[in-house]
């Protein structure tokens, strides 16, 4: 059973994603920053907090603007339309997609699409698709053939912490 502790925390890092990826009632600063200020101020953190929720997510989603700590953002997933800096990029041949197993047959047939988020998301081991996947129900980890993608001409970015971003992937790309 999870700790009191552990879930207090759990609940404050899903309250931080939600305001840096998702809240359209804040004006972001340039390349998606939120200032610390607020989120002290207005949503209870502590700057110890934020530090502690930066320095130990398992998937190194968010990351202060400099040593001055004074800016935070998240590094992908984002719903609002900001620009993260993300460098466009050449995929490997394969990457993967993580998803529930009730979701396959609707994606073989529509593909792969961004929903809510500004990309859809892509990761370089099966196993990292797999722990996306079991967010929403039995997991599978797509197979999808991003070299061709690339060879004909789709756009690939990649963040920091090596999640791989397009806008949209097309049935005929999708194996597995």
């Amino acid at each position: 059973m999870e700790s009191t502790d552990n879930k207090q925390y759990t609940r404050r890092s899903k309250s931080l994603a939600f305001l840096l990826r998702h809240d359209n009632t804040y004006v972001f600063y340039e390349h998606g920053y939120r200032e610390v200020r607020d989120l002290v101020a207005n949503h209870g953190f502590t700057l110890d907090e934020l530090r502690e929720i930066v320095k130990t997510d398992d998937k190194g989603r968010y990351e202060f603007l400099d040593e001055q700590q004074l800016f935070i953002r998240a590094r992908y997933g984002h719903s609002v339309k900001v620009d993260v800096e993300l460098p466009e990029a050449v995929p490997p041949a394969v990457l993967y997609h993580g998803t529930a197993k009730r979701f396959v047959d609707s994606i073989r047939q529509q593909g792969i699409k961004k929903m809510r988020r500004l990309y859809v998301h892509l990761s370089e081991k099966e196993e990292d698709a797999l722990k996306v996947g079991q967010r929403h129900g039995e997991p599978i980890a797509l197979i999808i053939d991003a070299r061709q993608m690339s060879d004909d001409g789709i756009k690939f970015l990649l963040s920091r912490n090596g999640i791989w971003m397009t806008d949209y992937v097309a049935p005929k790309y999708i194996h597995g």
